[in-house]
């Protein structure tokens, strides 16, 4: 049998398909199967920070996401009147941030494929590891045999559950309002260029940013809620309801409001890290091993710093190394991606804080600052070099 090892990647959303890409460039046989019959995301944006944006210029996609994309320039923050109480620059790092459309960032990574890699309307019914491969069966039917099978099937993953995991979802007590509005329906949009809007009240706060190269304006809208939303992106939102949670807000808040068509409402629910993610030849990555609220726009990207951190240490591999570099590249990522989960869990607390007076707002404000600029090792961290840092560490020691 050949050595070159035979990867199946289950989930074909954002972090399969960028998995799938680092790993070929390494030189693997991959294989991505995805349960929708077509794929389709929702339409909503979705932010490509430096950490993120380093690894896919590496693997020829600059030109594709700038086609798509909204460059970022910064960040403007008002209180729900509109006084701004923070503003910012992206820092001069060399690595530009993007705001895209989810669903024409899929269709970039989609089209990236090779030909025949990328199976539609597989969903899988069940993995068991024999001997030395991994046997899936698929509810069409279909049965494949693997050497590596890689789950980045998101919150409801198989392949968590076939590992023998299960989280369970803790709600936030928010709820998030989603939509696009063409740009050139906002009088206010005009001139943001590719800064991100935030404005923040009471246990609510309300986001803009342009994507798809400033076409769209994609709003993000957190309020309080104590029913039980659906973790899902596409569940039909009520347009009234929402504007009766900003009434009296700032002017381009209520024209925003006023402009969309329709909106769609997400459920924020927390989950507590996994204990493990890799069991024999099966591992997690993105949603399926570490989910996180969406208050500091890593989702995304720490899926793809784990399909690169894979792509490390899968290359080269032999069937018989697959359980301890699987277990390896766990261990180099889990500390971070848990760590980024109390931040991101952190970072919506102050979006949501409560305050009286002017005073309180600035403490806030001062604190809030602070924080931010001790999280620039988020997004200045470069995840393959590090993954090669440790490959060599564990090699040296004999783990791998």
């Amino acid at each position: 049998m050949s050595e070159r090892l035979q990867i199946a990647i289950i989930g074909g959303g954002i972090g399969g398909l960028t998995a799938a890409l680092a790993l070929r460039a390494r030189g693997l046989s991959v294989t991505v199967f995805e349960q929708a019959s077509e794929l389709r995301e929702m339409g909503a944006g979705v932010s490509i920070l430096p950490n993120a944006t380093c690894l896919l210029q590496r693997i020829g996609l600059t030109g594709g996401i700038e086609k798509i994309g909204s460059p970022i320039t910064g960040l403007v923050m008002r209180t729900s009147v509109g006084e701004v109480i923070y503003t910012s620059t992206t820092p001069s790092t060399g690595i530009q941030s993007y705001n895209v459309h989810r669903a024409e960032f899929l269709k970039l990574l989609a089209d990236t494929q090779p030909e025949g890699t990328l199976h539609l309307g597989h969903r899988l019914s069940e993995a068991r590891e024999t001997n030395d491969r991994v046997r899936l069966t698929f509810s069409n039917g279909a049965i494949v045999n693997s050497d590596v099978v890689i789950g980045a099937d998101g919150i409801h993953s198989a392949v968590q559950r076939e590992i023998g995991l299960k989280t369970y979802p803790s709600s936030e007590g928010v709820m998030a309002y989603r939509g696009l509005i063409p740009t050139e329906k906002l009088s206010w949009a005009k001139d943001i260029g590719g800064r991100v809007s935030r404005w923040n009240g009471k246990g609510r706060s309300f986001i803009c940013y342009p994507v798809s190269s400033g076409r769209l304006m994609n709003m993000v809208a957190f309020v309080p809620t104590n029913l039980d939303s659906e973790e899902s992106w596409t569940a039909p939102g009520d347009l009234k309801a929402l504007s009766a949670e900003y009434a009296g807000w700032d002017d381009p808040v209520l024209e925003t409001i006023g402009a969309l068509d329709a909106t769609f409402r997400w459920g924020i629910y927390d989950r507590v890290p996994l204990p493990h993610w890799s069991a024999g030849r099966m591992t997690l990555l993105g949603d399926a091993a570490h989910p996180m609220v969406p208050h500091l726009g890593q989702g995304a990207a720490q899926a793809i710093e784990d399909g690169f951190t894979l792509a490390v240490f899968l290359e080269g591999a032999k069937q018989q190394d697959v359980p301890r570099r699987l277990k390896a590249y766990e261990q180099i990522r889990i500390e971070r991606t848990s760590l980024i989960q109390k931040l991101a869990r952190d970072a919506g607390k102050f979006y949501r804080a409560e305050y009286e007076t002017a005073a309180e707002r600035d403490h806030l404000m001062a604190q809030w600052t602070q924080w931010r600029a001790s999280t620039e090792w988020i997004r200045g961290h470069d995840a393959e070099k590090a993954a090669k840092g440790a490959f060599v560490l564990a090699k040296d020691a004999g783990s791998i």
